[in-house]
């Protein structure tokens, strides 16, 4: 899958499946794998901003411990959060 990514995802991720956090690193990278290829361009670039953020404010606004910021509360947010009920 990887490889017929363009550069960009293919650093995006990298990036995911080494965030720092055991659960962000399952989380994002699970999500990337299966979702990078459909994102818009736009959609890439909020997704890179989302995950320049902190570890525990990932964590805490992908569980609902905490509210998401309105600059991140976007539709790629939404589509992680989705990803993550589906199991």
């Amino acid at each position: 899958m990887s490889d017929s990514l363009d550069p960009r995802r293919k650093r995006l991720l990298f990036r995911c499946c080494h965030m720092g956090m055991v659960e962000n690193d399952l989380l994002f990278g699970r999500f990337a794998k299966a979702r990078l290829h459909h994102l818009s361009e736009e959609q890439v670039g909020r997704f890179e901003k989302l995950i320049e953020q902190g570890d525990n404010d990932l964590f805490n606004w992908i569980s609902g411990k905490e509210a998401v910021p309105p600059v991140h509360d976007h539709d790629v947010m939404k589509m992680i959060k989705n990803f993550k009920n589906e199991d």
